[in-house]
């Protein structure tokens, strides 16, 4: 999800008064990311930032590891520090001033894509005349780039499924060699791909209103 144009408010809460005035927040800053720490890669929404911090919200429990970072959907990596939560959501400051016009603009060098996660997996990949088993290797909302020995045709329709993720149906796009890009028939929404990163990589995450 891209953001939508904010607007600036006089308070972020995160820094002094002087701080403030030279960090003014923007709001209304809606766009998915992920915060990477030793527990996993977990799905977040940015919902404001400055260049000394940034609001975010998860669709589960935050990860409590103290060394956490901001990555956004372009690759760019800003370290944090949580400085206040409040159940799925946190305030967390910047360890390095952040210029806040290349964070909100998100400059690309490559072509635009859908956040990725790098959710390694077992994987069961099937068709009419054949099964087969996989690793994942990245995944999307909208597809995953998988490993396997077997052998599949450019746009040929497959089935995968694991104890984690129910039969999806999904089209062979692309082979690198025993690697394949997949792009599914049905889209995760937003709120499911998160938690089906919790449940992959630290199930304690979810909590009883998530499962």
């Amino acid at each position: 999800m891209d953001f939508t144009s904010g607007h600036v408010s006089d308070q972020f809460g995160l820094a002094s008064a002087s701080d403030q005035r030279s960090a003014p927040r923007y709001t209304s800053l809606i766009r998915a990311a992920k915060l990477v720490c030793g527990q996993g890669e977990f799905v977040c929404v940015i919902r404001d930032v400055s260049s000394t911090g940034v609001s975010l919200r998860t669709f589960h429990a935050l990860p409590t590891d103290v060394s956490i970072a901001l990555e956004l959907q372009n690759g760019e990596t800003y370290e944090l520090r949580q400085v206040r939560r409040n159940g799925f959501e946190a305030s967390y400051r910047f360890l390095k001033p952040v210029p806040v016009e290349r964070l909100i603009h998100e400059n690309w060098n490559f072509p635009k894509r859908q956040l990725r996660l790098n959710l390694v997996m077992p994987l069961t990949i099937s068709t009419l005349t054949q099964k087969a088993n996989a690793l994942s290797l990245n995944i999307s909302q909208q597809g995953a780039r998988v490993e396997c020995d077997a052998v599949f045709a450019i746009d040929q329709n497959v089935r995968v499924y694991n104890d984690f993720v129910p039969e999806i149906r999904c089209k062979v796009r692309w082979r690198r060699d025993a690697n394949y890009g997949l792009a599914f028939d049905n889209f995760f929404t937003l709120r499911e791909f998160a938690l089906l990163a919790a449940r992959v990589q630290c199930p304690i995450l979810l909590t009883e209103e998530n499962q």
